[in-house]
């Protein structure tokens, strides 16, 4: 099986250095990052943008373009007088904080009402390619069971309004609010996928696909599948191998693999007890579905995906990257344990993530998964 191509998006926000709060400078932002060259476009909120990598076949590619990106705008933020962050939410929300002026965020923003305010949200999304969507189907399919795994992986947002919300990933809670959010159905296939979707089509607040919030989505007009359940990551030495891994779990090989089918339910439960918990407690296991200590489910995790990461030449990557985050924390722990020493040591965790990750000493330590 050839190399799969992938691309990724991250998606940050931009705050005030003193108080963390968001400003409302993306548009600049964004004009001057692209006219610099940068693939960078808006968001949903006037505080956001979005990086789009290139199409990308290795690791190290996509670990150089988000070095890259993430410097420039560290760099256009720090001109500025702002601070360029990637987490799952801001720590903040300034005053008037508006939605991005753009026809279609705009009657999104109507069709949500109330929860528009509150949408201050920053992903990671990692896109597969796949042979045609039938195939994406399948990958959705096999997707299912790891997507709570997945976002205890990536938890990364602790705070909103300035508290601590006791949950490793407050992003997850804000996205089951959606008409649709969560684990996507079981598909037969491509043509059971886009009944589907047509019959969610006017209710709620689906008024494209675009806005089936599912944790995974096979593309209507290209061949991939996109897997939305990532929190954005304070560092790209985090988003890249969850890239990675997300690139082995869609790889045909993993799906040699058979998880337990749990009871109806169980699957959606068990993404709310990673948002929750992160890696710091339990987890459901995918291949067992029985709950235990998070390294039994990274280590089934790990067993699962090896054969596609080893064909891919991702698996020191990623084994280090399970290793560090189970013995250090992921980015909420890192965040909840500076925040311990106030606002400014949360700020300054920011700035160190974006753009030396280099200097957060202790994560470079050699670490495999226990």
């Amino acid at each position: 099986m050839s190399t799969l191509t992938f691309g990724i998006e991250e998606e940050f926000v931009l705050l005030d250095p003193s108080s963390l709060a968001t400003v409302d400078v993306g548009a600049q932002a964004v004009a001057e990052l692209r006219a610099a060259g940068a693939g960078v476009t808006h968001e949903f909120r006037a505080s956001q943008v979005e990086y789009v990598s290139p199409v990308l076949t290795r690791a190290a590619e996509a670990l150089a373009e988000l070095t890259v990106f993430r410097r420039h705008l560290y760099d256009w933020s720090r001109a500025h007088g702002v601070l360029a962050c990637g987490a799952g939410t801001p720590y903040d929300i300034g005053a008037g904080s508006r939605v991005h002026a753009d026809a279609r965020y705009e009657r999104i923003a109507d069709d949500i009402a109330g929860l528009a305010d509150e949408h201050q949200i920053n992903g990671l999304h990692v896109h597969v390619a796949r042979t045609d969507r039938d195939d994406g189907v399948d990958a959705s399919n096999a997707l299912r069971p790891w997507l709570p795994l997945l976002l205890a992986l990536s938890a990364d947002s602790p705070f909103w309004r300035g508290r601590d919300t006791g949950f490793a990933s407050w992003r997850a809670l804000h996205g089951r609010r959606w008409t649709t959010h969560g684990i996507p159905p079981l598909f037969a296939d491509a043509a059971d996928l886009d009944r589907t979707v047509s019959a969610h089509g006017g209710l709620g607040a689906t008024s494209d696909a675009g806005t089936v919030n599912w944790n995974v989505r096979v593309s209507a007009t290209h061949s991939t599948v996109e897997v939305r359940v990532c929190d954005a990551q304070l560092s790209a030495d985090d988003a890249v191998p969850l890239a990675a891994l997300i690139r082995a779990l869609v790889d045909g090989r993993t799906r040699d693999v058979r998880p337990v089918e749990p009871a109806a339910g169980v699957w959606d439960a068990a993404l709310w007890h990673a948002a929750r918990h992160g890696l710091s407690g339990t987890l459901l296991d995918p291949v067992s579905a029985t709950v235990g200590p998070a390294r039994h489910a990274v280590r089934s995790l790990l067993a699962a995906a090896g054969p596609a990461l080893t064909a891919h030449g991702d698996l020191d990557l990623v084994e280090g990257f399970l290793g560090r985050i189970l013995r250090f924390g992921t980015g909420a722990r890192r965040q909840w344990d500076a925040r311990r020493h106030g606002v400014p040591a949360l700020a300054q965790l920011y700035r160190d993530a974006m753009a030396h990750p280099q200097h957060e000493a202790r994560r470079t330590a050699s670490a495999r998964v226990p």
